[in-house]
């Protein structure tokens, strides 16, 4: 095992571990609010592990939703790693079934956002996807747990819930130096809100499938705009 690695994707992702925390005690305090039992709320930070589409499936399922809208709108939500994995399965294609496994479990938002840089370069780059992602999967069951059993303890003043969008736009900041990436994420943002009100959250793949195609255009027209 690459020691080095693993430590540095640790450290790399420890910066978007911070928003991390709260948004993992909503969603133990909500969960709990909601009538969950304590053990279903934290079996669902084991088995889906993914804040957004967890928050989205006990509030629908809370209100009555069938089984099949609630897991829908979690494949819908989650359906975005289809295009992390995308990116990173011909780098995966070489490696065992058992890191494949492992390192798809790990594959999250920021996990997909400090492991691309290396796993691009580095030939030992599974060790870094494994570090960064066991990092943040850990402070997700740790807060999820905390908030279950603290949530009677947390005031609602503290306004916890600015966490959920901090958490995505932490994995932005570094992006909005690159003018190819700064346009990609506004026709992405202006392509969800218009496509917000669609049926089943198609706007989540819509919106994703119009930034690629843009991203495609300026990499094939506009060169000088991605260096």
């Amino acid at each position: 095992m690459n020691k080095k690695i693993f430590y540095q994707g640790i450290k790399d992702v420890l910066p978007m571990l911070i928003p991390v925390v709260p948004f993992g005690l909503i969603y133990g305090v909500l969960g709990l609010e909601l009538g969950f039992d304590p053990f279903v709320i934290i079996a669902s930070s084991f088995i889906i592990f993914g804040g957004a589409s967890q928050l989205a499936f006990i509030q629908l399922y809370s209100i009555g939703a069938s089984p099949f809208i609630a897991l829908s709108s979690v494949a819908a939500i989650n359906s975005r790693h289809f295009f992390y994995g995308a990116v990173f399965s011909q780098y995966f294609n070489f490696l065992p079934l058992r890191w494949k496994l492992l390192l798809s479990y790990f594959l999250t938002d920021q996990v997909f956002a400090v492991s691309l840089p290396v796993v691009q370069k580095n030939k030992d780059f599974k060790y870094h996807v494994l570090g960064s992602g066991f990092a943040l999967w850990f402070i997700w069951q740790v807060s999820t747990i905390s908030g279950v059993f603290l949530g009677n303890f947390i005031p609602q003043e503290l306004g916890l819930a600015f966490a959920i969008p901090i958490t995505f736009l932490s994995l932005l900041v570094k992006e909005l130096k690159k003018i190819d990436h700064l346009i990609v994420m506004i026709v992405s943002g202006v392509s969800s809100i218009l496509l917000y009100h669609f049926p089943f959250k198609i706007y989540i793949v819509a919106s994703a499938l119009i930034a690629l195609v843009v991203a495609y255009f300026l990499i094939k027209n506009f060169k000088r705009l991605t260096v």
